[in-house]
């Protein structure tokens, strides 16, 4: 079935509205990918949601979404939005539901930090691209901003999620096509895009550019002289030049059409400026009392996540029926291998038996694993055991010794939402973070350089000190030290603070072994004294 959607108006030069609509094959799409480029401005974001609305009614879609612009598509068309801040491993769960129910959805990557995006994005693809051979249906798979997730060279990000993401933009766009998943990537520089990507497409939609090296490689990818680069200075914001089976044999120029959702930021408008107060030095640096804690210049906080049971709950109803019918009148649960609450409990208090013998602190996260699987099939539990990031989330708390009372406060989920930005790798840092956000949200005084160091496997103070500036310089905390030497830590996004500690205070904690002893001590003094007695 052929089918041809809108996506404007042919202009007859670059400076024209034009007449004749621009329409592009959709499933001629589906077969040779997309790759539009355009500078900051130029409008590949109304090009990427015109194309999206054109075709919401014919083909399942996916958005990956790095600014959280696509979000509005929910509204009119449907699109289930799944906000980023979760595990990788939950993130693919959702991307194989979402296929296996055939439901449009949106991957809302805005408030992460440039590393965690890229690995909740590669977490997502492999999801869509892993999943099984019965739901290879036709999909949409719309990427903005590309050049973050496949970027060209070294980013300023971990190796390691460089190479999980550009792994996944790989895999869409080489070996997407055979399992139904269809590209469509967006970047501002051809040059900031990775070549294995690019090179995919067959479709191309590129708009203004101003550097030569961007025009002169456009014009290549056309099939155009090089004296005919310059066109690309002219084009007007919104108009693009096209190419491609999909779109034309030859370079056309089009003008893309209204769309029917906005995005929730816009281009700044100029405004009028206020008029000027007449106290205007004593507004700006006379102290107010209520005044909130300054913050250093860091992303955004993410938006508030979604249960999960709640975006599978939609896109079930949204999709399919499952296939596997629940029995009549009972409810099926949505993800059945999901830890009871009972069962957690149990879990926390193995790992705190575990943490008990001070060694434990230095022991590698594979022997602990190990130990807490013996543990539970101690306590008789083989089945549905966490699995190694989960443990990795239990060993963090365990080991920064967070109690009941830590939990109950209001603010102690954010602060697990913010250790969970930190690498899966960096267990112990989680755990010196945690210990930090017990001691904030308690008003207690804050630990010592000896006690994190402890929690940190190390007996250097000065590692314990890196750690926290690097904590300080991705915005987490701020470090202060008042008059008398003892440090102050501050959590922004929490709005909470640590009393005021020393940092070299020593690591009071008492284990089992000191337990015992001061039993054993007891007993003999009470032996010696009886006699007297």
């Amino acid at each position: 079935m052929q089918i041809s959607i809108s996506m404007g108006l042919v202009a007859k030069n670059i400076a024209s509205n034009g007449e004749e609509a621009a329409c592009l094959d959709l499933e001629e799409l589906l077969a040779t990918r997309l790759l539009v480029q355009g500078n900051s401005g130029s409008g590949k974001s109304h090009l990427l949601r015109r194309l999206l609305e054109q075709s919401a009614q014919w083909v399942q879609q996916c958005v990956i979404d790095p600014e959280g612009d696509f979000v509005t598509l929910a509204d009119k068309f449907g699109h289930v939005v799944v906000e980023a801040a979760r595990t990788a491993e939950e993130l693919a769960r959702l991307a194989a539901r979402i296929r296996k129910h055939r439901v449009s959805s949106v991957l809302n990557l805005e408030g992460l930090e440039a590393d965690a995006q890229m690995r909740a994005a590669a977490a997502f693809l492999n999801g869509l691209f892993e999943a099984e051979r019965d739901y290879w249906y036709p999909l949409l798979v719309v990427v903005d901003e590309a050049q973050l997730f496949a970027p060209a060279g070294a980013a300023e990000v971990s190796e390691e999620a460089r190479r999980q993401s550009l792994s996944a933009m790989t895999n869409l766009m080489c070996r997407g096509r055979k399992r139904g998943l269809a590209g469509i990537i967006a970047t501002q520089r051809l040059a900031k895009l990775a070549k294995n990507v690019a090179a995919e497409a067959s479709n191309f939609l590129m708009g203004r550019t101003f550097l030569d090296i961007d025009m002169a490689r456009a014009a290549d990818l056309l099939g155009m002289e090089r004296r005919q680069a310059e066109i690309f200075r002219d084009l007007a914001r919104g108009h693009f030049i096209a190419l491609g089976p999909a779109l034309s044999r030859r370079p056309l120029p089009i003008k893309i059409g209204a769309v029917e959702t906005a995005a929730r930021s816009g281009s700044p408008k100029l405004l009028p400026l206020p008029e000027t107060p007449a106290d205007a030095e004593q507004l700006i640096f006379t102290p107010v009392m209520a005044e909130p804690v300054l913050r250093p210049a860091q992303a955004p906080s993410p938006p508030a996540l979604r249960p999960t049971e709640d975006i599978l709950r939609e896109v079930a109803a949204a999709g399919a029926a499952a296939s596997e019918p629940a029995a009549e009148g009972a409810e099926r649960p949505l993800f059945p291998e999901l830890v009871e609450e009972e069962k957690r409990l149990v879990f926390q208090r193995l790992m705190r038996d575990i943490f008990a013998d001070r060694r434990a602190f230095y022991q590698t996260v594979a022997v602990l694993y190990q130990d807490f699987q013996v543990r539970c099939r101690i306590e008789r539990i083989k089945e549905r055991l966490p699995s190694m990031p989960e443990f990795r989330c239990l060993l963090a708390c365990a080991r920064a010794g967070v109690g009941a009372e830590a939990e109950a406060q209001p603010l102690w989920p954010q602060a697990c939402r913010l250790a969970e930005n930190l690498s899966n790798e960096e267990v112990e840092a989680r755990s010196v973070f945690l210990a930090l956000a017990q001691a904030a949200a308690l008003a207690a005084p804050c630990p010592g350089d000896a006690t994190l160091a402890r929690l940190y496997r190390t007996s250097s103070p000065r590692r314990v000190q890196s750690l926290l500036k690097h904590f300080e310089e991705r915005g987490l905390i701020i470090v202060r030290t008042d008059f008398s030497g003892k440090r102050i830590i501050t959590f922004p996004d929490l709005q909470i603070e640590t009393a005021s500690g020393r940092p070299e205070a020593e690591d009071i904690i008492e284990t089992r072994e000191q337990l015992e002893g001061k039993a054993k001590n007891g007993q003999m003094i009470e032996e010696a004294v009886s006699p007297s007695l």
